[in-house]
């Protein structure tokens, strides 16, 4: 039965959609806002030019800005496919012209469509999923965010105060609280080691005494004031400040996502396997969507998440692995990250991961190896809908 594509290049306010038949002859081209009218006329029009042929979208993003897009496809039972921008733009090489517009890519989106069968559908993702996605995805957010103002905070105070920058670690919440209240060697010297020790046990710091007496200790090391002394003083003090706040931000966030997180009914299933927490564990949800309905096996999921190598062979060149260009990057992250841990904490974990090395593998590489492994765990253990032992039960013959 022939059939209908439709392309759409998202935006943030328009989209471009554009239909093409079964020979690849465009039958509509249109730039719409994106707002629920305009978009459900365009879908009207496509599936009035498609006289009952089945007609399937194709779209460069699934999230963000054009979330209304497929929220609207998919409630009107439509068949939705999703193709990177990655793809979009390396596809577009192979067109004719190289000038680059809206109307072009949403070109490129369909007849790719047409053409391939590799692009994986979209489908409605359960409320907690989506939910999740959101949370963790601000999380990651603010997480970037501290991670901006701690450097520059680092930087400004190793301008002014190098021994204290030395003597600090500034993610932690004593010595951000330290920085609020003293910037300068001479403030420091001047409050001397008791005085200090008692303000920042009045604000609460653990470990008070000997916090302080690294600030004091640093600062009998420098006793030159640098040019600018007052101001980067100031700007010292409000970093630290805007750092702690995320970090309280970040906190609050953290208990969202657990809470959200334990009501998913595989919630239990995750948090038993070593090495997962509930931010992990929400990452996880999120990137599969919930569930793993969409994949066939777990050698689809390793390469979702970029944790099986792709082949680069060659003439003769064979067996050459290199790591997937397309991937799930949180998706590997919360693999990669939860193997790392296990390691420490799951005798399971340890014993596959020293025999990765005692075969030559270097550390990063039995660290993949071992979160290639847990897909395969994590796989089956969703399957049969049982949480991860490290003993496995035995299985006692009939």
């Amino acid at each position: 039965m022939s059939r209908i594509w439709a392309g759409i290049d998202s935006g943030k306010g328009h989209h471009h959609g554009l239909a093409l038949d079964a020979d690849g002859k465009t039958l509509l081209s249109r730039r719409v806002a994106n707002d629920e009218p305009e978009l459900l006329k365009l879908i009207g029009d496509v599936l009035d030019l498609a006289d009952g042929r089945q007609v399937t979208w194709a779209i460069d993003m699934t999230g963000g800005e054009p979330a209304l897009l497929p929220a609207l496809l998919l409630g009107h039972g439509q068949e939705v496919l999703y193709m990177p921008g990655r793809l979009v733009n390396r596809a577009s090489d192979g067109y004719r012209g190289e000038g680059k517009t809206d109307a072009r890519d949403a070109y490129v989106i369909a007849d790719q469509a047409r053409m391939r069968r590799d692009l994986r559908p979209i489908r409605h993702g359960d409320e907690a999923a989506i939910e999740l996605k959101l949370l963790t995805g601000r999380r990651a957010d603010l997480v970037e965010d501290r991670t901006r103002l701690v450097n520059r905070l680092r930087g400004t105070l190793l301008s002014m105060f190098p021994a204290l920058e030395r003597a600090l670690e500034v993610t932690n919440t004593g010595p951000l609280r330290l920085l609020t209240g003293y910037q300068t060697p001479a403030a420091i010297r001047r409050a001397g080691v008791t005085r200090l020790a008692k303000w920042l046990a009045n604000h609460k710091v653990r470990s008070a005494r000997a916090l302080a007496e690294a600030a004091v200790e640093a600062a009998e090391r420098q006793h030159t004031a640098v040019p600018g002394e007052k101001i980067t003083a100031k700007l010292v003090h409000t970093l630290a400040e805007e750092v702690m706040t995320l970090n309280e931000q970040i906190s609050e966030m953290d208990k969202l996502i657990e809470g959200r997180f334990r009501e998913h009914e595989f919630a239990d299933i995750v948090l038993s396997v070593p090495g997962i927490g509930a931010t992990l564990g929400a990452e996880f949800l999120a990137a599969v969507g919930g569930s793993l309905d969409e994949f066939d096996s777990p050698d689809a999921l390793a390469a979702f998440a970029g944790v099986a190598p792709a082949p680069r062979d060659s003439g003769k060149v064979s067996g050459n692995l290199h790591r997937p260009v397309i991937y799930h990057r949180r998706l590997q992250r919360v693999f990669y990250t939860s193997a790392l841990v296990s390691v420490r904490c799951d005798p399971n974990s340890r014993k596959f991961y020293d025999r990765k090395r005692a075969e030559g593998k270097k550390h990063v590489q039995a660290v993949l190896a071992l979160a290639r492994r847990r897909v395969n765990v994590i796989w089956a253990l969703i399957r049969d809908r049982r949480c991860y032992q490290v003993t496995p039960p035995v299985t006692t013959a009939a």
